[in-house]
């Protein structure tokens, strides 16, 4: 090798020179290796004289085009002179000229201003296209001179930093004039497009090189932190120590750089983002354009391989999965808000919380590790279990991973809370983001799973109280789940129903989506009220078929099956009002859900029930009580006729009175037999279901005497006159327990006693009055036939 130069004196170096020296060779040793120094600068000097001939051949490159473009518009220029010369020579005074000449003259100057306008287009596209070239250049060049450090793995990471700036800056110059270009001029779209697949090269090396770089800084400043202060003895989660936070100790110097870098990272996000935007522009963009944080996800995804040496040991303890979890998230959320918030604010990346994206990323990592790992895990022992059909505890271990899901989520929740920023915690995507059970979301055939478990554990713990007597005979006392003040007298079974299902419904509240929650409450939810109505109706068949309700056990045993039905019924609607199910309903109608709406609507529900997921349920409830009511109803109905028959058939006995009695001896026994039925009925069956017996009864009874005694052809006389309106008076106090004018409930009895009291004079009025004279006398349920016969049967004559 040729012999080195000798140094200029140090008063002759400037003063940069002088602290490169004293950098390089600050020891005796670094002296020693001073001849290969030279040699890889002067490797250097000759690379950089190479990439500065390129730059010089593309700049001459460059120039020669734009000259090429300025000959080409200066001969468009000269052209429209000429024409506009010879134009101006052929102009003459108005006067000479004649109607076909003026026309002529109009299109020629319209030709012109198109072949202007055109040559105006040609000129700002030439401009445009030659900025743009210029532009992405200097984009390719910025990424060639940081992609060649890289592969010299020369410490100059300053440089390469500047050069990502500077790059990141001319890309945003260039988007910013194709959203002109895309807003002004849509025809161009070649030109755009030829752009951007250039750009779009240049990025698939920028991105990787920033993240790349950026991963490096984050490992120089110790990122991410040291897990190893949990305890290793013991290997509980809640023994572990406060984490330390390099990103809050980092010295002034370093600090610089990490926001420097972030910096550029957020800007290069922003920017793909305003891209996408533009290309998807008339499209669904928020699916697209809504990414995660990079450089949140930067910070995640070290400290999410490092804790799962810790996880990978408690598979079978995942309570300590979701405590460390938990505590990563919880000790480093504040930095998030404090360091990195005012650094994502700086570059206008809209929309974005540290906080919300650190917490997301967290859950997130949660979630895909959960996938990968330990629901395959949890799945084989429950097919284990299946399969040798032994019980097992891999369905405990099902259900007790999900607690402990829900009660992480509500743990995060409160994280994100804690910002002072209320956020909207209906929207879906936010809550999938932050859900740990979001891991449902692209596994239905897990939250089958779930729903399946979580049905077959409510039934097996309702059994017993189904079987236990004591809860069909016990009454609930005081609103226990629902807010109703009724005294419905509902078994304590009904209540053992509702608090499952409150369970199962309390558990699908977790989950982050509508749909997933209306599925998961169709699966679990609706079969545990379809197994409660089952039973009340296999009680009361067994009732019906053991005695025909004739006996007053077998009333009651219907009564408390009654009374179970309409409080379940009463709760259900109540919890019917509330939002989160009415969501539900909003969502199928979303997902074309109307046509079974539709269905229920013409089946006569009204419009405040229409669209809610207990809708089939509650109808069927409805039925069931109207039915087995209607059923109480006539079996004392058939029981009062067979004690009334001997008095009904009686057609004498209004022919003349009977000593010594108010009623008729007949009718006592009926009457009897009416008043402890109903009095059973009343004791056992629940206020508002009674009104529906007791007027029942009303209608049927008016319907047997006026059919079996007033339109009979019985001779009335003023004695069975009297007689019948006291055996009435009799009756009507019977129901006068219930209401204040039982009358009323005996429309035609009534209006039929008052005709037969009628004097001659009146009689005659009647018949010649007919429909007119009945209405204007308060007779508005007889028609005119049935009044005719009445009266024919009344014998004026004593």
């Amino acid at each position: 090798m040729e012999s080195l130069q000798t140094l200029p004196p140090s008063s002759h170096l400037s003063p940069a020179a002088l602290s490169f020296l004293d950098h390089r060779f600050h020891t005796e040793c670094a002296l020693a290796d001073a001849p290969n120094f030279v040699s890889e600068l002067q490797t250097q000097c000759a690379e950089l004289d190479r990439a500065l001939d390129e730059l010089t051949r593309r700049l001459g490159a460059g120039l020669a085009a734009y000259a090429s473009f300025s000959v080409e518009i200066h001969g468009l220029f000269g052209h429209v002179i000429d024409r506009l010369t010879a134009l101006s020579s052929t102009v003459v005074p108005d006067e000479g000229r004649g109607e076909g000449d003026g026309k002529g003259f109009k299109e020629e100057l319209a030709t012109l201003a198109k072949e202007v306008a055109r040559l105006e287009t040609v000129r700002v596209y030439a401009e445009t296209a030659l900025k743009l070239d210029t532009l992405v250049g200097d984009i390719e060049d910025a990424v060639s001179y940081t992609m060649n450090k890289s592969m010299r793995k020369q410490s100059a990471s300053q440089n390469s930093q500047e050069m990502h700036m500077l790059a990141i800056k001319t890309l945003k110059t260039t988007e910013g004039i194709l959203t002109s270009i895309t807003k002004a001029h849509p025809q161009w779209k070649h030109l755009v497009s030829a752009v951007d697949h250039r750009v779009d090269r240049a990025l698939a090396i920028l991105r990787p090189q920033a993240i790349s770089e950026h991963r490096a800084l984050l490992t120089s400043l110790g990122w991410p932190p040291p897990l190893s202060s949990f305890t290793s003895s013991n290997s509980d989660a809640r023994t572990v120590n406060q984490v330390s936070n390099p990103l809050l100790s980092m010295q002034a110097d370093l600090k610089l750089r990490y926001s420097e870098n972030f910096f550029a990272l957020c800007n290069l996000q922003e920017l793909q983002r305003k891209r996408k935007a533009r290309q998807l522009e008339g499209h669904d963009r928020e699916v697209a354009l809504r990414q995660p944080l990079w450089v949140i996800e930067e910070l995640v995804n070290p400290l999410s391989l490092a804790s799962q040496q810790h996880i990978s040991k408690w598979i079978d303890k995942p309570e300590f999965i979701f405590t460390l979890v938990y505590k990563i998230t919880r000790d480093f959320v504040d930095s998030m808000d404090e360091l990195l918030q005012p650094l994502v604010d700086e570059a206008m990346l809209l929309g974005y919380s540290c906080r919300e994206e650190w917490i997301s990323a967290m859950v997130t990592s949660l979630t895909t590790y959960m996938a990968k790992e330990i629901f395959p895990s949890y799945i084989s022992q429950l097919d284990e279990e299946s399969a040798t059909g032994t019980q097992s505890s891999a369905r405990i271990s099902w259900l007790h991973l999900i607690d402990l899901m829900i009660a992480f989520d509500k743990r995060i929740k409160s994280l994100v809370e804690n910002s002072g920023i209320l956020l909207s915690f209906d929207d879906d995507d936010i809550m999938q983001k932050i859900s740990s059970l979001s891991i449902f979301c692209d596994r239905p055939d897990w939250l089958n799973l779930w729903a399946e478990i979580e049905l077959d554990d409510a039934l097996d713990k309702l059994k017993p109280d189904i079987q236990n007597e004591n809860y069909w005979i016990k009454k609930v006392e005081g609103a226990v789940i629902s807010s109703c003040t009724d005294d419905y007298k509902s078994p304590l079974v009904s209540n053992s129903f509702l608090r499952h299902l409150a369970s199962v419904i309390d558990r699908c509240r977790s989950l982050p989506r509508v749909s997933l929650r209306s599925k998961f409450l169709r699966l679990a939810g609706l079969p545990i009220i379809r197994n409660f109505f089952d039973s009340i109706l296999i009680r009361c068949q067994e009732a019906e078929g053991l005695t025909a309700l004739t006996d007053d056990d077998a009333v009651l045993k219907v009564t408390i099956s009654v009374n179970a039905a309409h409080y379940f019924e009463s709760v259900l609607k109540e919890w019917s009002e509330d939002v989160f199910f009415l969501e539900m309903g909003m969502d199928e109608d979303d997902e074309g859900g109307m046509e079974s709406n539709a269905n229920i609507c013409c089946e006569g529900l009204p419009e405040s029930s229409r669209r809610v997921v207990f809708d089939d349920e509650i109808k069927k409830l409805e039925e069931f009580r109207t039915e087995w009511v209607e059923k109480i109803s006539l079996v004392i109905l058939r029981g009062f006729d067979a004690h009334s028959r001997d008095y009904v058939k009686n057609k004498k006995q209004w022919q003349r009175g009977e000593e010594g009695w108010t009623v008729s001896k007949a009718l006592v026994e009926a009457l009897n037999y009416l008043q402890s039925k109903t009095s059973v009925v009343e004791v056992g069956l629940n206020g508002r279901d009674f009104v529906g017996v007791w007027r029942s009864l009303a209608t049927g009874i008016d319907r047997l005497i006026f059919n079996g005694i007033l339109m009979s052809n019985v001779k009335f006389h003023r004695s069975g006159v009297d007689r019948f309106g006291s055996d009435l008076d009799v009756l009507f106090g019977v129901f006068g327990s219930w209401c204040l004018r039982p009358e009323g409930f005996f429309p035609k009895t009534s209006e039929g006693q008052k005709l037969l009291k009628l004097d001659e004079n009146r009689v005659q009025e009647c018949k010649a009055g007919g429909k007119k004279w009945l209405k204007e006398n308060g007779f508005r349920h007889l028609s005119v036939t049935e009044a005719e016969k009445i009266l024919k049967n009344r014998v004026l004559t004593s």
